[in-house]
């Protein structure tokens, strides 16, 4: 890590809810070079005071927000209106989070569920795999499953209505 052009110290501040810090145009060009883009959400690695994170670059509201999560936060033992030193550089691993052994199964008899959770944006798909891997029990995994594939099916889903938000 390029500890000159990648390292600064800024007061966490809030936007909303969300605690976040703005990262210089020193900072970011190195980033973006790295990236090879300038738009779009970027994934970034790091430092916040010592504390390693993972985390993404965002554009919002014309600028580039380094937003701090609760994680990171208590990781690092800093809250907002603290100074924050940030060591930030860009992260080309792979973040993605395979088709859930459950819906994969399921995908093999129900070409329209499939064809549909391949038509949603990479993070909606993230969010699916995400939510059914938190499933604790065989039972709620193959509940949370099912209404999952009716919605994709296109019939009418019960429950989970923050995770099946998608346009048809």
């Amino acid at each position: 890590m390029k500890k000159a052009a990648n390292t600064f110290s800024q007061k966490i501040f809030k936007i909303g809810i969300n605690p976040c810090v703005v990262p210089s145009e020193a900072v970011l060009e190195p980033i973006f070079e790295q990236a090879g883009k300038r738009t779009g959400h970027i994934p970034v690695r790091g430092t916040l005071d010592g504390a390693p994170f993972t985390q993404t670059l965002v554009r919002y509201a014309g600028a580039w927000r380094l937003y701090i999560n609760g994680p990171m936060l208590k990781s690092s033992e800093l809250k907002n209106g603290d100074i924050a030193h940030i060591e930030l550089e860009y992260d080309p691993s792979d973040r993605t989070i395979p088709t859930h052994p459950q819906l994969a199964k399921a995908f093999k008899k129900n070409r329209a569920a499939r064809t549909a959770y391949e038509r949603l944006a990479p993070h909606r798909q993230k969010e699916i795999n995400r939510y059914l891997g938190f499933a604790k029990t065989p039972e709620t995994l193959k509940r949370n499953a099912d209404i999952i594939l009716d919605h994709l099916s296109g019939k009418e889903a019960r429950g989970l209505y923050a995770l099946l938000r998608i346009k048809r």
